[in-house]
């Protein structure tokens, strides 16, 4: 439930990422600097959120912080930190000091921040390549440059320095992209509070209440489980609100009868949970909303049972695709032959994004869907949302009268075994009849 002892990952952990960056390095050196602020207006900060790369292989969530991981022939780590000032301190709460973060975080090398300018540029320089993210404008990114015009102008006599600027994804992608057993523990506990969110929103929906109640109602769950908060802008879409796939503005009055299509995650200990569900306002489903929520239930229920190692993840999409097409024949939505109209992506105007996306420390999180043209296989480890869905804009010329401003979704979080898969999202019901026992019923407010 503590939030700050979720953000401590074991040593074991990070020493054996680390491990498998370096190796990867060959004679390059990587250098993560820390997320800087951002404000919101003036001199009004946003909420402070570390940046995930230097998370991944530090453990590190402190402003200022910088991370330089060097390969070759002795492999180590060298931190910088902020210096301990009791007057910054004050206001902005304890810092670290080279002192703790080398006894928490175990680096080979712990200096002050206010060194990087005397230190930074000798590590660069013995450098073949160096991995950064460039777009910063900041001193690193300047040091960063500066070694690369170094070895242009001096390089070619002694044959050394950095040759190129990667983007730091060609080595972390691959590795954040399959979980280990402490991060796998961090997404179940994420997906419990999520799932204890959507049962909360569930119990506030009603026709007459704000989205902006069942909103309130979701966040205040996710706090009281212990996580950080929400981990993405929540969507709380009723009646055609929920045909906007990135709706957030949840201002609207619930109608009597509305579908309500609630998208959110929790954030526990930096990972995220991401669970859809849509629920009846009156507490039950109805009429064509009732056909469709069963349609995009089948597809759920169909590509959740394709995920599997050695699945290629297109292939959980065309699944859910599959579905989906037929349900759209039988609604009157489309007309013709599934494998012709699947072909022609006939279903667009109804289901205009992928099944699945990749989770983790990012809510989209990294790594390829696809390498040289192919599908990447699933491989025990990742984990992936499922999130199939039908959307019918009432402005949109292909939908049929019936179906106006009904919009359905429904997704878990799925972790690939060895065995086949985990829904880490169980607990919160998929089916018609237990998602409509989870809203009370306009008869019991």
């Amino acid at each position: 439930m503590n939030r700050p002892d979720a953000l401590d990952t074991p040593i074991h952990v990070l020493e054996k990422r680390r491990k498998a960056a370096l190796a990867a390095l060959g004679q390059g050196v990587l250098v993560l600097p820390a997320a800087p602020i951002q404000f919101a207006s003036r001199d009004g900060e946003r909420p402070y959120h570390p940046d995930r790369e230097l998370f991944y292989l530090t453990g590190a969530t402190e402003l200022g912080t910088l991370a330089v991981l060097i390969g070759g022939a002795e492999p180590r780590l060298v931190m910088f930190v902020r210096e301990r000032d009791a007057e910054a301190e004050l206001w902005r709460g304890m810092r670290l000091g080279p002192e703790g973060a080398a006894e928490r975080f175990r680096p080979d090398e712990c200096h002050p921040l206010g060194e990087l300018g005397a230190r930074v540029p000798d590590l660069l320089r013995a450098a073949d390549r160096i991995f950064y993210r460039l777009g910063r404008g900041d001193e690193i990114e300047r040091h960063v440059m500066e070694a690369l015009a170094h070895r242009r102008a001096r390089g070619a006599r002694t044959g050394t320095g950095p040759r190129a600027i990667v983007d730091p994804s060609e080595i972390l992608d691959d590795l954040r992209l399959v979980k280990d057993a402490h991060e796998l523990a961090l997404l179940r506990r994420a997906a419990e509070v999520t799932v204890a969110g959507h049962r909360a929103a569930a119990a506030a929906i009603a026709a007459g209440e704000g989205e902006w109640s069942v909103e309130a109602a979701l966040h205040s769950a996710f706090r009281t489980g212990g996580a950080g908060g929400p981990g993405y802008e929540t969507i709380v879409g009723s009646g055609a609100n929920a045909c906007v796939l990135h709706y957030v503005e949840n201002t609207s009055v619930i109608g009597q009868g509305a579908l309500v299509l609630v998208d959110a995650g929790a954030e526990f200990g930096l990972y995220n949970g991401d669970v859809t569900r849509t629920y009846p306002a009156g507490g039950r489903f109805t009429g064509a909303a009732r056909d469709v929520y069963d349609i995009v239930e089948a597809a759920r229920r169909a590509a959740v049972a394709a995920v599997r190692p050695g699945t290629p993840i297109a292939g959980v999409h065309a699944t859910a695709t599959r579905v989906l097409v037929e349900g759209l024949v039988a609604l009157g939505a489309l007309q013709g032959r599934v494998d012709d109209l699947i072909a022609s992506e006939a279903h667009k105007p109804f289901y205009p994004h992928q099944t699945a996306h990749w989770l983790g420390l990012d809510v989209h999180d990294p790594g390829d869907y696809a390498r040289a043209g192919v599908s990447r296989a699933l491989e025990p480890g990742m984990v992936l949302t499922v999130e199939p869905g039908l959307y019918f804009r009432p402005d949109h010329p292909a939908t049929p009268d019936r179906l106006a401003g009904i919009g359905v979704r429904i997704e878990d979080d799925v972790a690939v075994t060895a065995a086949g898969c985990e829904v880490l999202t169980h607990e919160l019901p998929t089916s018609s009849a237990e998602v409509e026992a989870l809203v009370p019923s306009a008869k019991g407010r």
